[in-house]
């Protein structure tokens, strides 16, 4: 059973991990193979090309749909980016569109606020629930044949760049120039979804934790801008600022202008310029993440003690008891010192979020929230089980 969850299906099955800790192991045999120039360059240059289509092909393109392309390109980033051993483009995709849709809850595939560093960053692709394609999520790349048969055969791609690293630079082009370079790639790509959700800053009111990190976009070609992708995910630029570098989108302009890519997404300029309102969603997920950050035990307990003292206890304590009372109604003509003001919550949200134009929506929804979670604590005390 999984010792940050509970859940016995979050269990990782290490057998499947072999394959992976043994690409590692084989880096230590540089010490016996040596280190070239010619594997070095081989490692530097996969690393570039392998990581441009992680973060523009199974990114940007399948996950996200951030341009267009032809059908053969489209494959090329599919080819490309399976020979960095991350499993296949529909696969890869659909986790994705999961964790943006669950975002930093329960059901985010790789969230360290949920299930830790270890498990966020490599952990949960060992995991068996993780192993399946979710087609229904990724009906779109579903018609394409060709993609259908990389996401049946995962490591064949990455099998084949390997074998032509060695008949390149013998020894040295098979442990340097790809088992570094995959190494390098994975971590660097896993990283997004961990040390992105932890380290960094937020520019944008998300409802998760993904932050904006400058080093992790040295590091991605431009995937550590991850708080502003989580403003925009359809996005094809990441680096909103002309200083945030994002080479991914360079090379994407470059290939639009030849053509072969087309229809880059942008991010609206009312976002860009701090003045796009947030999705109903949003709003409701930030106000109850507030609401649940006051003190709403002690809150109750207060609340109770004033009640209690107060002309219309008697009548208040069966409104309580009610199953039919709802919490707005209870709320209605009950003013307490002890809950917080809309202006308490309106400041409470000021001080710890990013600057939004929907901020006094969130302020009255997480009042509401948080009037909820009180008036559930209060009926909780007043409710006397029946006898067994």
């Amino acid at each position: 059973m999984n010792r940050r969850t509970g859940d016995p299906s979050d269990d990782i099955a290490y057998p499947s991990a072999i394959a992976f800790l043994l690409v590692h192991l084989a880096c230590l045999a540089a010490f016996w193979t040596g280190v070239t120039g010619v594997a070095l360059l081989l490692g530097g240059a996969l690393y570039l090309l392998r990581m441009f289509a992680i973060t523009a092909g199974y990114h940007r393109y399948f996950s996200h749909r951030a341009f267009r392309t032809s059908r053969a390109f489209q494959f090329v980033l599919a080819f490309l980016a399976q020979t960095s051993a991350q499993k296949g483009p529909l696969w890869w995709a659909a986790h994705h569109r999961r964790h943006h849709q669950y975002s930093d809850t329960e059901l985010d595939v790789h969230s360290p606020a949920q299930r830790g560093f270890f498990y966020a960053h490599v952990g949960w692709i060992f995991v068996p629930r993780n192993n399946p394609t979710d087609h229904a999520a990724v009906q779109d790349l579903g018609k394409f044949k060709e993609l259908l048969w990389l996401d049946r055969h995962p490591y064949l791609p990455a099998a084949l760049l390997a074998a032509t690293t060695w008949l390149i630079a013998g020894w040295p082009g098979l442990v340097v120039g790809f088992c570094w370079s995959t190494v390098a790639v994975w971590h660097a790509t896993f990283s997004i979804n961990s040390l992105a959700h932890v380290f960094g800053r937020r520019r944008y009111v998300t409802g998760d934790d993904s932050r904006n990190n400058w080093w992790l976009a040295l590091l991605t070609l431009g995937e550590g801008w991850h708080n502003n992708h989580h403003a925009c995910q359809v996005s094809a630029r990441q680096g909103f600022r002309w200083w945030e570098y994002d080479p991914t989108y360079y090379a994407l302009r470059v290939l639009s202008w030849l053509r072969i890519v087309w229809d880059l997404r942008a991010p609206p300029q009312a976002l860009m310029l701090g003045e796009q309102k947030l999705g109903r969603h949003v709003i409701d997920k930030v106000a109850g993440q507030l609401a649940a950050s006051f003190p709403v035990n002690q809150i109750a307990s207060q609340a109770l003690e004033t009640l209690a003292r107060a002309p219309g206890w008697t009548e208040a304590k069966l409104r309580l008891a009610s199953a039919g009372m709802r919490a707005e109604l209870f709320w209605n003509n009950i003013d307490l010192p002890d809950i917080p003001t809309l202006e308490e919550v309106r400041r409470f949200a000021r001080e710890r979020l990013s600057q939004t134009p929907s901020l006094d929506e969130i302020a009255v929804r997480a009042r509401e929230r948080l009037l909820e979670l009180v008036y559930s604590r209060l009926r909780e005390a007043v409710t006397v089980p029946a006898a067994g």
